[in-house]
């Protein structure tokens, strides 16, 4: 019997790590891009923050939240990109499962390049994070500057998700 309670806990430890990335890919604004481009039929919410980044770290929570209720829905995906350099991978995988992140993450290791991929984004986008842009078949649909109340995020998606 203690086996086999072993054995369960075991499996549902496994469970819980395999809902987290252990890994997270790196990519390029161009990269970026055709991800975006590819995503059709769906809407896609694309959340720019850092791990570095007081109002980012404090909207997470509500994303997930949001997130965790729309996962199952085939029109709907979220991928919270991280501004964090390349050499701190490591401090956002640990990031990741400290703060139990279920949607994608990925690393856009392009910092050198800012000023020419943010205006590409949003023409009046100038930099400063979070940012959460809202896209529906590769076609940006809403643009927020700052961080997001679980409220604004709920409707933003509700609005555009028919």
């Amino acid at each position: 019997m203690k086996n086999l309670l072993s054995i369960f806990a075991l499996f549902i430890c496994l469970l819980t790590v395999k809902a987290q990335q252990a890994e997270v890919a790196s990519v390029k604004y161009e990269e970026l891009e055709k991800r975006i481009q590819k995503e059709n039929d769906k809407l896609l919410v694309v959340n720019f923050w850092a791990t570095t980044c007081a109002p980012c770290v404090k909207e997470l929570p509500h994303f997930m939240e949001v997130n965790n209720k729309y996962k199952d829905n085939p029109k709907f995906k979220m991928i919270l990109v991280s501004l964090d350099r390349l050499v701190d991978k490591e401090r956002v995988i640990k990031f990741i499962k400290n703060k139990n992140l279920t949607a994608e993450v990925i690393l856009l290791d392009d910092i050198k390049r800012m000023n020419t991929w943010i205006p590409k984004f949003e023409k009046n986008w100038d930099g400063n994070i979070p940012v959460t842009i809202f896209y529906k078949n590769g076609e940006k649909v809403h643009f927020n500057d700052g961080e997001m109340s679980k409220e604004d995020l709920e409707k933003t998606i509700t609005e555009h998700l028919k």
